[in-house]
């Protein structure tokens, strides 16, 4: 589901993800019996490589959690699924009570303007970009949660 979503999320290697869930502050699955969607999550502190956008937010924030990806597969999109899970991670942040930060990026080139503007819709700001490699740079997004 994820590998058939590049270039809206990154390619991952089965290893990688089985190390991504090992180290997950949340892996939520939406769906039931099938599985519609997913998301992975990271807190703040962790010391292995975790990408640079994972980076970014490490050298400019010291708590918070960051959204690694989120997946709803296609026949199942437009049913506010993405939005369930986004406000489960919310609820389980403030519930956790160590950060009230949230964050995550999303493509500015190649720009993805649906993730742009549900973002906006539910309260992220931008509070920078970066070239994540060569031909992609993301908008780094935050949201404080009340």
């Amino acid at each position: 589901m994820n590998n058939e979503n590049v270039p809206a999320v990154s390619y991952i290697e089965i290893d990688e993800l089985m190390k991504d869930l090992r180290l997950a502050k949340h892996a939520l699955v939406v769906g039931g019996e099938t599985v519609r969607g997913f998301c992975t999550t990271f807190s703040s502190g962790i010391e292995e490589d975790l990408g640079v956008n994972y980076a970014w937010f490490s050298a400019r924030y010291p708590d918070f959690v960051y959204l690694d990806r989120v997946v709803i597969d296609a026949p199942y999109r437009s049913q506010r699924l993405g939005e369930a899970l986004y406000r489960e991670v919310e609820h389980r942040i403030l519930a956790e009570g160590a950060t009230s930060l949230f964050t995550c990026e999303v493509n500015l080139q190649p720009r993805n303007e649906g993730s742009l503007r549900f973002h906006a819709r539910l309260g992220f700001e931008q509070v920078g970009e970066q070239e994540s490699k060569p031909g992609l740079v993301v908008a780094m997004l935050a949201k404080r949660l009340r």
